[in-house]
């Protein structure tokens, strides 16, 4: 006996894979990509709290050891994302931690070591240790934020709220489709550009000539957006989106054990820090 109507992500075997769907190329040990979306979330949020509230700059120092050891294991690396980790994150803390050495209240540091003074004004070592802690905290967080960040698509970070978290699917697809509009309404951007340029309306120089330009780009850019929508919106009528109160789906996300031990192990490593650097 064959069952009708829609079936429901439960009902779905786990074998039956979207044929359609990006197959993981990474090898078997970058095993970010194959952790469930949720499970990459969940598991740095405590430490990612928590941080919020330290002070000191070894737990955020601690906590940017093991996001980089997990994501130099666990995802693929291209030479921007070298760059991005190796190069980027660490100077922008370094550029955050002095800037905010600049702002830090002399009146509330401490003021034994003068760095640098420029007539009565005064850097303080005690202003610079603030500062870099506070970078060092919004590093690790940026870090840790990475592991997901890195290693999650969004559809499939849309697919697992809908089927683990029971997330509305009318919700969860059409901010999905929104979201795909962001690309879309770049690409039609320079083509109304690459038009204007071609017919030599470039609206003159200087920036009352760049104001008339962009506003010229608004005009096409809105009727080109509305067009979108429209068909975006007639494909869904189509596929019958929002008849039934569950959709069936194609490719599904499971939460397997594996999730679970990533889990609970980056949470024991995260209560081994707090508890080895704050006792």
């Amino acid at each position: 006996m064959t069952t009708t109507g829609p079936l429901v992500a439960a009902q779905v075997p786990h074998t039956a894979l979207d044929p359609y769907a990006d197959a993981v190329t990474a090898a078997p040990v970058r095993f970010l990509y194959r952790l469930n979306p949720l499970a990459k979330l969940l598991a740095p949020v405590p430490a990612m709290v928590l941080l919020v509230f330290v002070r000191e700059a070894a737990v955020p120092l601690a906590f940017l050891a093991l996001s980089y050891a997990v994501l130099l294991v666990g995802v693929s690396f291209t030479p921007r994302l070298a760059v991005v980790l190796l190069l980027a994150l660490p100077l922008g803390a370094v550029a955050i931690g002095f800037g905010f050495s600049l702002w830090t209240d002399p009146a509330h540091v401490d003021q034994s070591v003068i760095l640098w003074q420029l007539g009565t004004w005064k850097l303080y070592g005690g202003a610079v240790l603030i500062g870099m802690a506070t970078a060092l905290r919004l590093a690790a967080i940026v870090a840790l934020a990475l592991i997901a960040g890195l290693s999650t698509t969004g559809p499939d970070l849309v697919r697992a709220g809908v089927q683990q978290l029971r997330v509305p699917y009318r919700i969860g697809y059409t901010a999905l489709a929104a979201f795909r509009f962001v690309p879309r309404f770049g690409h039609e951007l320079e083509v109304i550009r690459q038009a204007h340029r071609v017919r030599g309306a470039h609206g003159g120089r200087g920036p009352f000539g760049a104001i008339a330009r962009w506003g010229g780009y608004l005009v096409p850019l809105l009727a080109g957006a509305i067009r979108h929508a429209e068909r975006v919106a007639l494909a869904m009528d189509a596929r019958a989106f929002g008849a039934y109160p569950d959709r069936t789906e194609r490719h599904l996300v499971p939460f397997r054990a594996r999730d679970v031990v990533f889990i609970v192990l980056f949470l024991a490593a995260s209560a081994a820090i707090f508890w080895a650097l704050l006792r």
